[in-house]
């Protein structure tokens, strides 16, 4: 921080950090309950978030990353330029 000089910590977890369990409860729960869910990023290869999928029970699925994945519905154009276009049609 260039005001106190403390080491600012981004709002992410690391690699080999554990998750708070009340956002993980509050992942599963949304996860749950949506109609449509978007993954964007990820190879779903990293535990405990590549599980959160497993609690999706709606039909529209989109997964989009750049590498292959196990899922069918992928779309490997940058995030961005999908959601510009998504954005433009809406």
């Amino acid at each position: 921080c260039p005001s106190c000089s403390a080491v600012v910590r981004p709002d992410i977890v690391f690699y080999g950090e554990a998750l708070d369990p009340a956002t993980l409860e509050g992942a599963v729960l949304a996860i749950a309950g949506a109609d449509m869910l978007i993954v964007g990023g990820t190879s779903l290869a990293v535990y405990p978030a590549a599980g959160l999928i497993d609690y999706y029970q709606g039909g529209r699925l989109v997964l989009m990353n750049a590498t292959p994945t196990l899922y069918d519905l992928i779309i490997r154009e940058p995030i961005g330029r999908v959601f510009a276009q998504i954005q433009g049609h809406v």
